[in-house]
């Protein structure tokens, strides 16, 4: 057994080549082999957003606090507020991030398929990001 008593492990900004806007990334748990789960907690300002990218084994969000957008690729972003739970299933094209105009905090957990929890694609375009939400 391991404890990380809070404050141990930084914050971390995300990496520009996957996210646009400010992200920052707090680790939850990287559990060694043979388990394969992964989870950040993960805090968008607003209109922040992931790069368009896949989980080889899925990925399920839940979002903690604000509200925030989340769209499959071809489809309107839906909107997803703090209590929501968003199952994307394997090999999915996806994004998720802040709603225009407010933050949005969400634990992404996600297993690793041969060490690789995502595959990063472009970044999300301005049209794709403004779509009006379905409702």
């Amino acid at each position: 057994m391991e404890i990380f008593p809070a404050g141990q492990r930084p914050s971390r900004r995300a990496p520009a080549e996957w996210f646009t806007g400010t992200v920052w990334q707090d680790p939850v748990v990287e559990a060694p082999e043979p388990a394969r789960l992964r989870a950040l907690q993960v805090r968008f300002e607003p209109a922040s957003r992931t790069a368009w990218h896949t989980h080889p084994l899925g990925q399920t969000l839940y979002v903690t606090d604000g509200v925030g957008l989340v769209a499959l690729r071809g489809a309107a972003p839906r909107v997803i507020r703090a209590g929501d739970t968003v199952w994307i299933p394997p090999h999915e094209e996806h994004w998720h991030g802040a709603a225009p105009d407010t933050g949005m905090t969400h634990i992404a957990m996600q297993e690793a398929l041969d060490g690789s929890v995502a595959n990063w694609l472009e970044h999300v375009s301005e049209k794709d990001y403004s779509a009006p939400p379905q409702a």
